[in-house]
């Protein structure tokens, strides 16, 4: 098996090309601002529906968040609140991505089982085993970690 791949073309390539924000990253990136107070700021944000929902739920934390077109701009409070509000969270699977962030500076946590897509069962249970791995003590009760 070969370590590489050779790839030889007919015509040498040049030019400019505009890469788009990484859905699988912006929300994530969203939730680490609960890391630190003040303010964040992500450019190049991808347009997909799940940035006002995180905005929403950041909100409910006590950020205030503004979306402009790529740019999402998150200020985090210095003392931003532990519980995550229901009705947000339930909205889509990446809102439990908050947990972690709210226990490294809250210390403690309060968020409810996530909604979101049908694609089948994801378990927190890689949530649950980091908290731990941290010291943290998690459990689910009445549908939130």
């Amino acid at each position: 098996m070969n370590d590489r791949f050779l790839v030889t073309g007919g015509a040498r390539l040049s030019g400019e090309v505009s890469v788009g924000g990484a859905k699988n990253s912006v929300l994530k990136l969203m939730a680490a601002a609960l890391l630190a107070e003040g303010t964040t700021v992500l450019t190049n944000s991808p347009d997909i529906a799940d940035v006002p929902l995180m905005a929403d739920v950041l909100r409910g934390l006590g950020a205030t968040v503004e979306v402009d077109h790529d740019t999402v701009t998150i200020d985090v409070p210095a003392e931003p609140k532990y519980h995550a509000d229901f009705d947000a969270v339930k909205q889509f699977r990446a809102s439990v991505c908050v947990l972690g962030p709210l226990m490294a500076r809250c210390h403690r946590a309060v968020v409810a089982l996530p909604g979101g897509d049908a694609i089948g069962s994801r378990p927190l249970d890689m949530h649950q085993a980091g908290l731990r791995a941290l010291g943290a003590h998690s459990s689910i009760e009445h549908g939130c970690v």
